[in-house]
């Protein structure tokens, strides 16, 4: 349909998809999403329901941006934002890469410092980085635990992507401490369900 060349097309395809809903702010709300990572935007032409919800996020945002009196989405005063407000903020923008792993992957970004969490809200190209490397690990992980436990893969990587990324990274690369850590998840796993 369109290639990473041709992104003035997809950007008049965007416009003329807008602007029957939104003829006022068309051109904003095209440019704003324009913003996002080329994959994403193909894939918002291709599915009306997710370009509809995008426009409307947009929308909304440019909104609270001409509303002083409203929070921004990324305030000033970055100690006052709380934790559960930026994943939201961040699961909100993960979800549009309809990876299929949007939870896990926005749990992997706030593992880390706040101010970088803050950072991937306002800079798309170093979020998309960092969904597709997270995308990437958890592939890895996954696969690995398939190897050593295929019964319980998916409970085990999720549990195992709750450790800190330097953790993570360790047990990526070192075959011992990925069983060790495996063999953990699933006592706790096992124990669990017995329990219940």
């Amino acid at each position: 349909m369109f290639d990473e060349d041709d992104i003035e097309g997809l950007g008049e395809e965007l416009y003329n998809r807008i602007y029957a809903q939104h003829k006022e702010t068309a051109g904003k709300l095209t440019g704003m999403l324009l913003e996002l990572p080329f994959a994403v935007l193909v894939q918002l032409l291709q599915d009306e329901t997710q370009l509809t919800a995008a426009v409307n996020k947009a929308h909304k945002t440019l909104q609270e941006a001409q509303e002083p009196s409203k929070v921004k989405l990324i305030p000033e005063d970055n100690a006052s934002t709380s934790s559960d407000s930026l994943g939201e903020q961040l699961f909100e923008l993960v979800e549009l890469y309809n990876t299929g792993h949007s939870q896990k992957i926005t749990g992997m970004l706030l593992e880390q410092q706040k101010d970088s969490v803050i950072n991937l809200l306002s800079d798309s190209k170093l979020l998309d980085e960092q969904i597709n490397q997270a995308l990437e690990t958890l592939k890895e992980l996954f696969s690995l635990v398939k190897q050593i436990n295929q019964d319980h893969a998916n409970d085990i990587t999720g549990m195992l992507l709750e450790m800190d990324q330097t953790a993570l990274n360790q047990i990526l690369c070192d075959r011992s401490m990925l069983e060790a850590a495996v063999q953990k998840a699933l006592s706790a796993l096992t124990s669990d369900t017995t329990a219940k």
